[in-house]
């Protein structure tokens, strides 16, 4: 990991985590990659419906974890959004089959649950990682893997 900036923020409520996703969604970019961890129930999926919503995906479009397909892609929005769920990963292989890294720095942004089952991920990406505190407060802590500077500013913003 890099010396670079790295942010912690509470948020009490998933309506705070939605709004705090909404928020680094206005500000991410073409090529984003957005890593997220936490265990089961931590808020990765609502974090994730933030950034969507930030990004344009009109609210009317339900946003899912893809736990079972690995990736859910939402277009007609500023940005494409390609989300995956790594939850049920065997291995490494299973992605290379799916042209996984294709949809990493391209067009579109892409988000990652459970990111830590591939840590060949963590090089030039925006790690997030989210810890229950209890039913409803979650610190998500939003830090900079990688030699990249495009995501130090973003945290400044956030």
């Amino acid at each position: 990991m890099s010396g670079a900036l790295r942010r912690t923020i509470e948020c009490s409520s998933v309506a705070q985590t939605h709004k705090l996703g909404h928020r680094l969604g206005k500000l991410l970019r073409a090529g984003s990659l957005v890593l997220l961890n936490g265990e089961l129930g931590a808020g990765k999926t609502a974090f994730t419906l933030g950034i969507a919503r930030g990004l344009g995906v009109a609210e009317d479009v339900p946003i899912t974890s893809p736990t079972y397909t690995l990736m859910n892609s939402y277009s007609g929005c500023d940005l494409p959004l390609y989300h995956f769920d790594l939850y049920r990963l065997g291995d490494t292989d299973e992605l290379i089959e799916l042209g996984f890294d294709e949809y990493f720095h391209g067009d579109g942004v892409a988000v990652i649950e459970w990111a830590q089952r591939c840590t060949e991920l963590a090089d030039d990406a925006l790690c997030v990682d989210i810890t229950s505190l209890d039913e409803f407060t979650r610190n998500i802590e939003l830090y900079v893997n990688g030699c990249s500077c495009q995501y130090d500013s973003l945290l400044t913003e956030l």
